[in-house]
């Protein structure tokens, strides 16, 4: 037979069992809420390309990047000097940390430099600086 005691002790010990589990799954609801809540600062669409390399972050993976440039990753991973295999989910603080712990920030410079140098053959035609309409040949003669 259970005593008085027992049952509030018991009762008790629910009280702080259920205390201690709503303590916890708040805790792991708003961490949830928090990590859904990261998004890119931008999305690679089809159409667009993103010419702006300073959006870059040390977050992003080649494969990202590779989409929103257009710029195919085989060349930013020859420009890295690192192999594509095993690497195309890592971001690039991932990438600098195994490849290049002494210099910090070169992985994200490097690619930056490498969409830089790609851009010109990426530009649209809308793009143009005025300096390419004076020095191109006219259409009619």
């Amino acid at each position: 037979m259970i005593t008085s005691r027992q049952r509030t002790l018991i009762t008790i010990l629910i009280v702080i069992g259920s205390v201690i589990v709503g303590f916890f799954g708040w805790r792991a609801f708003r961490a949830f809420n928090q990590v859904r809540e990261h998004r890119p600062p931008f999305a690679p669409d089809a159409e667009q390309i993103e010419t702006d390399v300073e959006l870059i972050r040390d977050w992003m993976t080649i494969s990202y990047i590779s989409k929103t440039y257009h710029v195919p990753s085989k060349i930013l991973f020859n420009a890295l000097g690192i192999p594509s295999r095993g690497n195309e989910e890592k971001s690039l603080a991932q990438l600098n940390e195994r490849y290049s712990p002494e210099i910090p920030g070169i992985v994200v410079e490097v690619v930056k430099a490498t969409i830089l140098i790609r851009q010109p053959t990426l530009l649209p035609e809308s793009h143009k600086t005025p300096l390419d309409t004076v020095t191109s040949t006219p259409s009619e003669p």
